[in-house]
């Protein structure tokens, strides 16, 4: 080959090399830019074509309450669901389903003839709805698990729970204020699809960036006297043909709320169908003139300014007071003369408390009110609390710090009262009340724990044992208004109180429409317990001494039986309750956490012998039965009281055993 031609071979050759590489080059840039620059984009893209998702709510974090007993939990419920595409007849598919999901044959079917691969027919079906659909055996018409709350007690604790809506996200009560905390982050359902779109496998994936699971709730209620006093006050509201009621149960030295009821009450499981009215908790968001329960405010106020000391003498007028262009009236009509102070907290005197004010005056008077807390919110850790209506005493007439001096004139709740009530039996300190002891996580770690947190102190400890003392003589005395609220060996402070409900219509107090309360704490030298009871508009024994008082009494005496307190005052009073409730092992409740357990029963059952069912819930004697082969009969409610055969009894081949409950 000649030079020329050599010369031309090589510069094809370089050409061709050339073109090699650029066209490698440009290989490699596409390859670059589709896996690295839009390698994101399109795997995004590839995936929408072979996978569909949706978001699914995951379980909500468990509330127990402090004994460990678990308030409300997360079960699976299936949820229905269409692939609209797949449905072949929608018109007879939605015709088969409505009468099963009890829907509007035309909305189903708008659901199932609409856009897209996905549509929600029905979230959490029950068992037998599931059953029924699975029999239709419809194209297109599949199932999810999703959780659905649960609140195992029906309606005890309900106010103070709440519920949840479809998307997992609290509505009221503790499930709204702890939303955050309880409500995990939901999770995707992810199908894989083939070319023709077809589901092959679902599988569930986390998004990436939230936290994985929810945390728990440990309140300082006690599911056992929640039940007892939601009994006790229903019963109440019934015989007194009331319109409803109000009771709380507190820990005076902490401020653990121990049980908060409002009646009547609603099962959060089925709120959709509940009344408002029963939803709203009136213990917070209800604000009434307190009536003379209000009065021990004023009697601390003047003693612990020195207004006023125990054996002073207070001219009654014979009663009948003018104040301003008003004339005041004792209760009932009565005719008082000369009484000393602890005798006209005694007679709950209106007369008497209004001269103690005007000795006072009112903006001394009005600076303790707030001090006690009253016009401001608690704080306790529940939505909707209402701070009351408390005006500046600027606005104050005569007339107006005479009504206010025996709780007309002003608004509280019944959360406020007690609180601020347990502020003399706390050696004159008032304490926040609080609901959750602790947030845990899923392996029993503390997230937060919740302490006592003293608000102030209001009066010294002098004055307020002081006070307590005279309480003490409403309940003792033979002619005092609180004697029906007396526990045998129990000394309590405590305070009756009749309110008239404001008539918006006439512009004044109703006669007919009151409100009846009493309230105090026990015992007087320790106290461990703070109660109020309150009951709407009772048609019967329209007087807190006679409607609410043997309430409290009835809620007194059945938490001294229920639990070993340690409050008894003498040895005999002691040995008479060990007497009726050989095997207790609640242990009152105080700022420290408390055991686990599920029943009074603290002991293992000794095998071949019949166990001890009395105490335990109806639920844990059917747990042990069935744990021990025996075959249970069940009468009434509540908690065992009885049981045949007795504990000890040897075992047969086929044992059974007939346990009777009461309420208390």
């Amino acid at each position: 080959m000649s030079i020329k031609g050599t010369d031309i071979f090589r510069k094809r050759l370089l050409v061709v090399c050339l073109f090699f590489f650029l066209l490698l080059i440009a290989i490699f840039s596409r390859a670059y830019h589709l896996q690295v620059v839009s390698g994101k984009e399109l795997k995004g893209l590839a995936k929408k074509q072979h996978t569909s998702a949706i978001m699914i709510n995951s379980e909500r974090g468990v509330i127990y309450d402090r004994n460990g007993e678990k308030l409300a939990v997360s079960v699976m419920a299936k949820s229905l669901f269409a692939d609209p595409a797949k449905v072949s007849r929608p018109e007879e598919a939605a015709k088969r389903l409505a009468p099963v999901l009890q829907a509007d044959p035309g909305a189903l079917l708008k659901k199932l003839t609409r856009g897209g691969n996905f549509s929600w027919l029905a979230r959490r079906l029950t068992p037998e709805q599931t059953a029924a659909i699975e029999k239709l055996s419809l194209d297109g018409i599949y199932f999810i698990e999703e959780p659905r709350r649960f609140y195992p007690n029906g309606e005890t604790a309900a106010h103070l729970l709440g519920f949840v809506g479809n998307d997992s996200s609290g509505l009221e009560g503790l499930e709204l204020k702890y939303d955050g905390y309880l409500k995990g982050s939901p999770e995707q359902l992810v199908w894989a699809r083939d070319a023709k779109g077809k589901r092959l496998y679902p599988r569930t994936e986390k998004p990436s960036g939230v936290r994985d699971r929810p945390l728990d709730l440990i309140l300082t209620l006690d599911r056992q006297i929640q039940y007892l006093v939601e009994s006790h006050l229903r019963e109440a509201v019934r015989a007194k043909d009331a319109k409803g009621g109000i009771a709380i149960v507190m820990n005076p030295k902490t401020g653990e709320i121990l049980a908060l009821v409002s009646e009547p009450g609603f099962d959060p499981n089925g709120y959709l169908s509940a009344a408002r009215d029963t939803i709203r908790n009136k213990a917070i968001v209800d604000s009434f003139d307190p009536g003379s329960i209000f009065k021990p405010i004023l009697a601390a106020a003047a003693l612990e300014e020195g207004t006023i000391r125990e054996n002073d003498k207070i001219y009654c007028e014979r009663g009948q007071y003018v104040v301003g262009d008003r004339v005041i009236h004792e209760a009932r009509k009565k005719s008082y003369q000369q009484l000393s102070f602890t005798e006209v907290m005694k007679y709950s005197s209106n007369i008497g408390f209004v001269k103690i004010a005007e000795r006072l005056g009112k903006e001394k008077y009005y600076h303790y009110i707030t001090r006690f807390g009253f016009g401001a919110k608690t704080g306790i850790d529940l939505p909707g609390e209402a701070p009351g209506i408390l005006r500046p005493p600027k606005q104050w007439t005569r007339v107006d710090t005479a009504a206010i001096s025996f709780g007309q004139g002003i608004s509280v709740t019944a959360l406020q009262m007690i609180t601020a009530f347990s502020a003399i039996a706390n050696d004159g300190v008032v304490v926040k009340p609080y609901l959750v002891k602790a947030i845990a996580d899923k392996d029993g770690g503390l997230v937060k724990e919740f302490v006592p947190a003293p608000a102030g102190r209001v009066i010294s400890p002098e004055t307020a044992r002081r006070l307590s003392r005279i309480l003490s003589q409403v309940v003792t005395a033979e002619d005092g208004t609180g004697k029906n609220a007396r526990i045998e060996h129990i000394s309590i402070a405590g305070k009756t109180g009749t309110s008239q409900k404001y008539d918006f219509g006439r512009r004044q107090y109703s006669t007919e429409r009151v409100k009846t309360s009493f309230i105090g704490f026990f015992p007087v030298d320790d106290p461990k317990i703070a109660i109020i009871v309150i009951l709407d508009e009772p048609k019967r024994d329209k007087w807190g001494g006679l409607a609410a008082a043997p309430v409290f009494r009835s809620i007194g005496e059945r938490i001294l039986t229920c639990l070993k307190t340690g409050i008894t005052e003498n040895m005999e009073a002691q040995r008479k309750i060990e007497d009726l409730k050989p095997h207790l092992k609640w242990k009152l409740v105080s700022a420290e956490p408390a055991q686990a357990s599920t029943g009074l029963n603290n002991s293992e059952p000794a095998q071949g012998v019949m166990p001890d069912f009395r105490g335990l819930t109806i639920r844990d004697t059917i747990r042990l039965g069935q744990k021990m082969g025996i075959d249970i009969k069940i009468r009434g409610s509540g908690w065992a009281v009885y049981q045949a055969p007795a504990p000890g009894v040897p075992l047969g081949e086929k044992p059974g055993c007939q346990v009777s409950f009461s309420p208390g």
